[in-house]
């Protein structure tokens, strides 16, 4: 899923719903992580020239944007984007770009009984993209430098999403989220686990009363 798509989705959402806000659910929040997970134990000739390298840890800053919809005060719906903020090395000059993508039940045990802290519990299903790149440059006496970014092809996985966070309220809208997600990705053999942690913290806004 592209993040312009889901950022149009949650505006949508924000908008449908904004004649009954007294009464809405709804929250948005967007965020900054780092995801993890082990190096393939794989060498790799990605251009078949007889050269074989390893491949790294995954690892970087994530931006993690999403919203969701109480249906009651202890269970509601919601979506997630997380994307790596730049492309990292992967082998024989090519780069890497993850995100993941997931669609959730949230469970919050405490409901609306405490104002300022409250547990939340996330999960659901989704998918990982792990796009890879071959980023390259050249000169000549008349043209200069050039530098290119050739998007090379796409690796889709399934995944099951897991979250648990605790939503600090800084007043009645406002709030922090610290959380830990994880990503348990099908055949993710680009690298060593299918297991993908995830550790971060988010900002984000309740719309109507609490």
């Amino acid at each position: 899923m592209k993040l312009s798509n889901l950022l149009c989705l949650a505006a949508a959402v924000a908008l449908g719903t904004s004649a009954a806000q007294a009464q809405s659910g709804l929250d948005v929040l967007f965020g900054v992580s780092t995801a993890t997970d082990s190096a393939s134990p794989t060498s790799i000739d990605p251009f078949n020239t007889g050269t074989f390298s390893t491949t790294p840890k995954l690892g970087g800053t994530f931006g993690k944007i999403g919203a969701d919809y109480m249906l009651t005060p202890h269970f509601g719906v919601g979506g997630e984007y997380d994307f790596r903020f730049s492309q990292g090395n992967y082998a024989s000059g090519i780069t890497y770009r993850p995100s993941f993508y997931d669609f959730n039940f949230i469970y919050m045990p405490t409901g609306h009984k405490f104002k300022r802290i409250v547990p939340e519990f996330q999960g659901g299903l989704g998918g990982m993209d792990l796009k890879f790149y071959y980023p390259s440059s050249s000169c000549d006496p008349l043209a200069g430098c050039n530098s290119s970014n050739t998007y090379l092809e796409s690796s889709n996985h399934f995944q099951v999403h897991m979250e648990a966070g605790v939503r600090l309220y800084v007043t009645d809208h406002l709030f922090v989220r610290p959380q830990v997600d994880a990503h348990y990705v099908n055949n993710l053999f680009q690298f060593g686990s299918n297991w993908v942690p995830e550790f971060g913290g988010s900002v984000g806004w309740t719309f109507g009363e609490r």
